[in-house]
């Protein structure tokens, strides 16, 4: 979990069998839509779920997704409520109502399965961001697969679920040892106004910050 919080930064904001994949060689048109549609926004909100399976755990969550460029994202959390993720651009928070520490990372220490939408924040270059690239048909769309660069000693493949316009709707991240964490995102609103207060955590009284590892 900690993984995929890294990897969602890099990012957003079924295929036939016998489907033949197609090498992303030279920029793919589809990967060109994606980069496209992200460099155009600066800022995005989205609910979201997000399923993982692994290290003994099946557990599902859901909440908001909030992004603004350049850098800051926050995960607010309805399922447990107040649960909290937040890119400020410099650093990383982690928070779980009921504990009594709130985790402080270096954003450019991340190692979170939520990096991948990070590429939502800068200059998307989705052929840049990912080696052994593939892109298929899926539904009235396509689908995008490879590794994160960097990151192939724990990621096995990311995918991409995105529409023949370029958004993503959903995000597959299967790891080395087996875990999957999937996201779909939906109500998705574009370039809407969004403060750079959204993006402040302050911690609650009583509550002590820790610089250190991610929270599975």
């Amino acid at each position: 979990m900690a993984l995929i919080r890294s990897l969602l930064c890099v990012v957003l904001i079924g295929v036939p069998l016998g489907t033949p994949f197609l090498p992303a060689q030279a920029p793919d048109p589809i990967l060109r839509k994606v980069d496209d549609h992200y460099n155009h926004l600066s800022s995005l909100r989205a609910s979201y779920t997000e399923h993982y399976a692994g290290m003994g755990m099946d557990r599902t969550e859901s909440g908001t997704l909030l992004l603004k460029k350049p850098g800051r994202m926050r995960w607010s959390y309805n399922t447990p409520v107040g649960k909290v993720f937040i890119l400020d651009g410099k650093f990383g928070w982690f928070y779980t109502p009921g504990d009594n520490q709130a985790t402080r990372i270096a954003a450019k220490k991340l190692d979170d399965l939520r990096s991948p939408l990070r590429f939502l924040l800068g200059h998307t270059q989705l052929e840049k961001e990912l080696q052994n690239t593939s892109v298929t048909p899926s539904g009235g769309g396509y689908k995008i697969a490879g590794t994160p660069k960097g990151m192939a000693q724990r990621v096995k493949t990311l995918s991409l679920t995105v529409t023949a316009s370029g958004a993503i709707q959903n995000m597959k991240i299967e790891e080395i040892d087996g875990a999957v964490t999937e996201f779909a995102f939906t109500a998705m609103q574009e370039n809407l106004p969004v403060l750079d207060s959204d993006f402040t955590f302050v911690p609650p009284v009583g509550v002590a910050v820790v610089d250190g590892i991610a929270p599975i």
